[in-house]
């Protein structure tokens, strides 16, 4: 199935990958390579895949995206994001599943579904222009994981 102008929505992963630092914790951003949205920061993640559950694809992508390898996650929150283009048809729908880790001590790389990775504080993220919704979700990992 297309990813633009699909038949349905596709279901996304994303994973708030919360580090401790000293005084105030870090969270795991990418700058996305492609659409929707390309150059933007965000969490981590991409589309479930056929026969692999919701944990097992977050697992993945952050090992591809970020070659990170995840302990135990946290299901987080639901998020609908849906782009439609000049005429109002839905050009990208995702209905994305978030979950929340720790980070496990490994050091991120970024792979080819991004340009750049960084650990940014969470509380100075208002420079990345992150979507609401990631912000939401950011907070709510905090909460779950007692960062």
């Amino acid at each position: 199935m297309s990813r633009e102008y699909p038949a349905r929505p596709i279901v996304g992963i994303g994973v708030a990958v919360l580090r401790p630092a000293p005084g105030v914790p870090e969270v795991l951003l990418v700058r996305r390579a492609k659409a929707p949205n390309p150059g933007s920061w965000a969490l981590p993640g991409g589309a479930q895949e056929l026969g692999e559950t919701a944990a097992d694809a977050a697992r993945r992508e952050i090992l591809e995206e970020c070659g990170l390898v995840l302990g135990e996650l946290h299901l987080a929150a639901n998020v609908d994001s849906i782009h439609r283009d000049p005429d109002g048809r839905v050009r990208y729908q995702y209905t994305i599943i978030d979950f929340a880790a720790l980070w496990q001590g490994d050091a991120a790389v970024a792979g080819d579904d991004v340009s750049e990775l960084l650990w940014a504080r969470v509380d100075a993220l208002e420079g990345y222009c992150l979507w609401s919704e990631a912000l939401r979700v950011i907070a709510i990992a905090r909460r779950l994981l007692a960062i």
